[in-house]
Order: structure tokens, then C-alpha cells, then sequence
């Protein structure tokens, strides 16, 4: 599918859950949420149905996400489903880490193809402060979990937070000297909980360049990756660089998203949602939907604009 202004979607990002083991500051409210009824989200049929009739119309690359999708009952086998059908080409997850040791070669095994680690810390109180209780050693054994299990390339993705963690981006950058590792730096979005924080955590990424001047730049292979990639002279990994408010990447977007409630938002920064399950009951087909989803793709966020409408829902509720 081409969208109303050339670009070729086939990527479709779908939340399982808006449920997290962690409780991320900028991510989650403290008190956690209330657990929807199983009516309430989508069954794991359902999943399978949207990426079925997405793969009829270009769709080849799909990412699970939540909440922390390792914690949705039939996980595994909805990896499994998806997996199996035609068409799709790459199949990853975005998680935590926290169970990766306990499900990471169950996931490969599925025919999961890489997974994404969130973790915005490396220091073992930092990380605990952040998450309100998680324990960095876990998902440190994830990473090698995922590794033993082939769940490559691991791409570390770390929410660059002025007066946080902007002081580790030293000890991020160095992970790529000796491992074969992405470590992808994401600026901080005025979204959900973090939409009323002081300016002064909202950093753009170029502070990394700025401290690493060394880093080169790398061909970007993928058009629709919003990352700019960089590396250390003779470094076995990369650096990352995700810009959504100091550069955005409208122009190359080649996503839709699905929220765990049976939403479709065209675009992350957009209050805008296709009810699937509403159209479906008014005998629209999940075919034209998707259709409808992608056509409704705006040119761009304005995000950085006055007139700009803060998205009501949080990040934990729309899967990033």
C-alpha cells in the first residue's frame, strides 16, 4: 500500500497489552491501571486476522509491543501464528528484558526473529528509580538470553532524559566497542506522563554527537527506520539516533499502529483512532480498514507546532 502522499507502508507495530511489570515515570502512572476485561482487547484470533489481511496488502514487518508484551497469556503462540504467515518477512518484539532469560529460545523457537530492550540505565539504583522497582541484573540477563538464542541484531533502546541519564551516555556508547549490539538513543516525547516534565529533561540527541565526535556516519540502509546510525572507529556495534521532536521522520514513515483495545492510529502523535471492531460490526471488511488506516495517514506530526493537541492516551496505551 502507498499512502495519500507516496510513501510505502509495510510496517504495522501492534500493542498485546497496555499491562507492564514496570512502572516507568515517564511511561506509566505510579498506582499502575486498572486490568481490562478479556472482552476488552484483542483476542489472539484477532491479532492473527489483522496481520493476515495486512500481509495481503504489503504489510512484511511486524513488532508486538505493550505494556510489556512477554506478560499477555498466548504469547508464544501468537509469535507462532504470525510467523507462519505469508508474506511476512521480519517478526520482532519490543520488551523490558525482564523475562527474555525465562522465554527468550521459547520465542525463537516460534519464529520470533530479534527482539528491542528498553533500559534507560546501566547503573543499578538509576534503573530501579526509573522503573519504581526493577532490578537492571535481570535484564542484563535477558540480553545474554537473547543472544543465546539468536534473537539478533539486540537493539538497546535508552530515552535520553536530561539530568538523568544523559551522564551514561558515555557508558552506552562504549557497549558497541566490543559487542555486536545497537544502542539506540531516543529523545524524550511530551507524551502521557512525561507531558507536564521540565523542559530541561527534553534534550535532543545531537548532545550525543556533541560528546562523541568520533562516531561516523553510517549509509542508512533503511528508508523507514527512523534511526540515524553511527559508529566508533573500529566499534563491532552501532549507535542510533531517534529524533521525533528535533527532526522529525514523517517524510519516511512506513507504520500504522494498533492498540491492544482494537484501535488503528495512523500516526503515534495524532489523537485520531479507527474503531476496528465498530467498523466490523457495520460489516466493513478488516481489509478496507487497513486500507482506510493507511489513507488517513497525515503528512506529519505537529507536534512542535502551537496549535499542537497533546495526545490523550499514554505511551504504555498506544505500544510507542
Amino acid at each position: 500500500m502507498i499512502d495519500n502522499i507516496g510513501r510505502k507502508i509495510n510496517y504495522l507495530r501492534i500493542s498485546v497489552t497496555d499491562l507492564c511489570n514496570l512502572r516507568c515515570k515517564y511511561c506509566m502512572p505510579e498506582e499502575g491501571l486498572c486490568k481490562k476485561s478479556h472482552e476488552d482487547i484483542l483476542r489472539i484470533e484477532e491479532i492473527e486476522d489483522i496481520v493476515r489481511e495486512g500481509a495481503k496488502i504489503g504489510i512484511d514487518k511486524v513488532r508486538i509491543t505493550g505494556g510489556e508484551p512477554l506478560i499477555r497469556k498466548g504469547i508464544i503462540e501468537l509469535i507462532r501464528k504470525i510467523s507462519k504467515i505469508d508474506g511476512i518477512k521480519d517478526l520482532a518484539i519490543t520488551t523490558n528484558g525482564l523475562l527474555l532469560k525465562k522465554y527468550a529460545k521459547d520465542l525463537k523457537d516460534a519464529g520470533l526473529n530479534r527482539v528491542n530492550i528498553s533500559i534507560d540505565s546501566l547503573d543499578k539504583e538509576k534503573y530501579k528509580k526509573i522503573t519504581r522497582g526493577g532490578d537492571i541484573n535481570e535484564v542484563l540477563e535477558g540480553i545474554q538470553a537473547a543472544k543465546k538464542a539468536k534473537l539478533t541484531p539486540i537493539k538497546l533502546n535508552t530515552v535520553l532524559i536530561g539530568g538523568f541519564n544523559d551522564d551514561e551516555i558515555k557508558d552506552f556508547v562504549n557497549l558497541t566497542k566490543d559487542y555486536e549490539i545497537d544502542v539506540r538513543f531516543i529523545e524524550l516525547m511530551p507524551l502521557g506522563e512525561a507531558s507536564t516534565w521540565a523542559k530541561s529533561h527534553f534534550i535532543p540527541n545531537t548532545t550525543v554527537l556533541e560528546r562523541f565526535p568520533e562516531l561516523m556516519a553510517l549509509c542508512k540502509e533503511d528508508k523507514g527506520s527512523p534511526a540515524k546510525y553511527y559508529k566508533l572507529p573500529n566499534g563491532k556495534g552501532k549507535i542510533g539516533l531517534i529524533n521525533p521532536i528535533s527532526n522529525h521522520f514523517c517524510s519516511n514513515c512506513n507504520r500504522i499502529r494498533i492498540t491492544s483495545d482494537g484501535k488503528i492510529k495512523p500516526c503515534l502523535h495524532s489523537n485520531y483512532e479507527i474503531n476496528i471492531r465498530n467498523l466490523m460490526k457495520e460489516n466493513v471488511k478488516l481489509l478496507d480498514i487497513l486500507r482506510l488506516a493507511i489513507e488517513s495517514k497525515p503528512k506529519e506530526h505537529t507536534i512542535n507546532e502551537f496549535e499542537y493537541e497533546p495526545v490523550i492516551r499514554n505511551m504504555y496505551q498506544i505500544g510507542g
